[in-house]
């Protein structure tokens, strides 16, 4: 079984006017382009008159080495959606409006293959082999993660920034 390490735990939240579509584009293109491979989980959606609640759920992943292998989750959680017309910049477009909460979940994942589950011996190497030979890597491992985890919440604040208040 893999070792799943949680390094960092962020969240957006924005309420008014934005963009959903662009959103879900959004992300979905800066996680492609930082070469993660997505995987939709979850999607869900209530309709009440006008209003719709969307919850939806992505893993993204990415393999570093034969070992290790990085994975976001992303929960976006829009809730009294509704759709209306701004002006911007002089010109009419639809937008949404209501509430949203996107949660990023950024985890360290080693021996994803589970090759040092054959024995208890070769799980007793794993453990010396991440305690004593690579603590180091695993630092670094850690960081890249957290790095990414805080840019994709900085680009998502700055896109709904840009879509809402213009």
């Amino acid at each position: 079984m893999a070792e799943k390490d949680l390094v960092l735990k962020e969240r957006v939240e924005h309420s008014g006017l934005f963009d959903f579509s662009g959103l879900y584009s959004y992300v979905h293109a800066w996680l492609k382009e930082e070469n993660f491979g997505i995987n939709e989980d979850k999607y869900s959606e209530k309709v009440s008159g006008n209003k719709r609640d969307l919850l939806i759920e992505w893993k993204a992943t990415k393999k570093l080495s034969d070992y290790f292998k990085l994975e976001i989750a992303v929960k976006f959680e829009i809730s009294e959606m509704t759709e209306v017309e701004a002006e911007i910049d002089g010109e009419k477009k639809k937008m949404n409006k209501g509430k949203a909460s996107i949660e990023l979940k950024g985890t360290v994942i080693k021996d994803y293959d589970g090759k040092w589950e054959t024995s208890a011996f070769s799980k007793f190497m794993r453990d010396v082999y991440n305690k004593y030979v690579i603590p180091s890597r695993v630092y670094e491992i850690n960081n890249m993660v957290e790095g990414n985890v805080r840019k994709l919440k900085d680009q998502i604040k700055a896109y709904l920034e840009l879509s809402g208040r213009r």
